[in-house]
């Protein structure tokens, strides 16, 4: 059966899934391998839950004219997304980039979404299986798809917007993430930047912050659409920025008070202001829609607790976006400030170097409470008044549970294995 055969069986669906347990009536069943599971295994059992068809690549489970056999599932699910994207012929607008990925692309959907007909990853669906979920997502009804593209080794991006074949993109920032996979910083800018390889050569355009150097150079010739606070030239002036804590900025006169936490959030909020004046959202939607966002998922979440302020930033963290997090608590106007911290992952051979740093950078703040919990950290243990290391979670948790933190500014940060949401429980 041809790519072609299959997309219009599936257009007959009402969804794509690839887990039984979210499979609704008229569902798109692909059944994928991984190293512990074959979900060719549960194909009578998607029919049975009533999905219309499942996508199969083994063919002992075959069972009737609703099984449809490929070679292999994961690469007939990813042609058929591209086939579907140009099946749609709609805009698409890529994102990448280090750090902030997830909230740029949730603050430009509620941007969009005040003109258009908006669709965008969900959560973090963003590698060679979540993308091509996400165009599949789109249907005849999108008039706009917002695709956040991950990436931790080289060719990632290139293949996917091989995939998603982008007419707009957007990088948030080359910073110190997936260091082990990508070979090193050089390689994190190498391998990102394959999205403005793709644009380029495709004569697609790309949104481009001028304030970063680096990417403001590699986009000089291409067809770019602008934004920055220091360059009244750009194509999207931002003005009057501030964070204490929460950013506020200015755009074409107007005043933005957001619920984000953090300087570095003001460059996602102004890369979704940027691209809602290009795609002619109203300055007031514009404003409407960014105050209206409020982050959840552990991603700069403002919480209050038993006396203490919380800025909750564990959903993940790398030494790029660990740094502007503590950059940007120390220089909010609180007193009694704590900062608890988690190991950063995926750091390879870099790993302790870069926790050291971080360890040296806040040796500067001895008014600081800080708290560093986890092997690496812990290995550059130092010897300081205000410092304490913990080698795990449960260490950590043996000390709350004799001490009390009250009326604190509290920072919490570290990356998703830690799972450091978990210290409220006990705060």
């Amino acid at each position: 059966m041809t790519i072609s055969e299959i997309h219009k069986l599936f257009t007959s669906c009402s969804s794509v899934v690839i887990d039984t347990r979210k499979i609704t009536p008229k569902s798109f069943f692909v059944a994928l391998k991984g190293e512990r599971f074959d979900a060719n295994t549960f194909a009578k059992e998607a029919l049975d839950k009533g999905a219309s068809y499942v996508l199969i690549d083994n063919k002992d489970y075959f069972i009737d004219g609703r099984t449809i056999l490929v070679e292999d599932g994961l690469t007939a699910l990813q042609q058929l997304a591209k086939y579907h994207r140009e099946y749609l012929k709609i805009p698409i607008i890529a994102l990448t980039g280090s750090n902030g990925k997830t909230t740029t692309k949730e603050l430009i959907n509620v941007v969009l979404s005040k003109k258009y007909n908006t669709k965008a990853t969900i959560g973090n669906l963003n590698n060679h299986i979540g993308v091509p979920l996400t165009l599949l997502s789109f249907t005849s009804e999108t008039e706009i798809g917002i695709v956040e593209m991950g990436a931790n080794h080289q060719k990632e991006i290139e293949f996917l917007c091989a995939i998603a074949l982008p007419d707009y993109g957007y990088i948030t920032n080359f910073g110190k993430a997936h260091l082990e996979g990508f070979g090193g910083v050089e390689g994190v800018i190498k391998g990102k930047s394959e999205m403005y390889t793709y644009l380029k050569s495709n004569n697609k355009k790309v949104f481009v912050n001028l304030d970063d150097a680096i990417q403001s150079e590699k986009t000089s010739v291409m067809d770019r659409i602008t934004f920055g606070q220091n360059f009244t030239d750009a194509s999207t002036a931002i003005t009057n920025v501030i964070a204490n804590p929460l950013v506020e900025l200015q755009f074409h006169g107007l005043t933005v008070k957001s619920n984000l936490i953090g300087l570095y959030n003001a460059n996602n909020i102004s890369a979704a202001i940027t691209i809602g004046v290009y795609f002619e959202v109203t300055d007031k939607d514009i404003k409407d829609a960014i105050e209206s966002y409020i982050p959840e998922n552990n991603r700069s979440q403002l919480l209050n607790k038993n006396s203490n302020e919380i800025i909750l930033d564990a959903y993940n963290a790398n030494p790029s976006s660990m740094l502007v997090a503590l950059q940007n608590f120390l220089q909010l106007d609180k007193k009694d400030k704590v900062i608890i911290i988690g190991d950063m992952f995926e750091l390879g051979e870099e790993s302790l170097a870069e926790h050291q740093s971080i360890v040296n950078f806040l040796k500067m703040n001895e008014s600081v409470a800080c708290y560093f919990i986890g092997n690496d950290f812990y290995s550059n243990k130092v010897e300081q008044t205000n410092f304490n290391f913990y080698k795990d979670f449960d260490s950590f948790v043996a000390f709350l549970q004799v001490s009390k933190f009250k009326n604190n500014a509290i920072l919490i940060k570290g990356s998703r294995g830690m799972a450091l949401e978990r210290v409220l429980e006990y705060i």
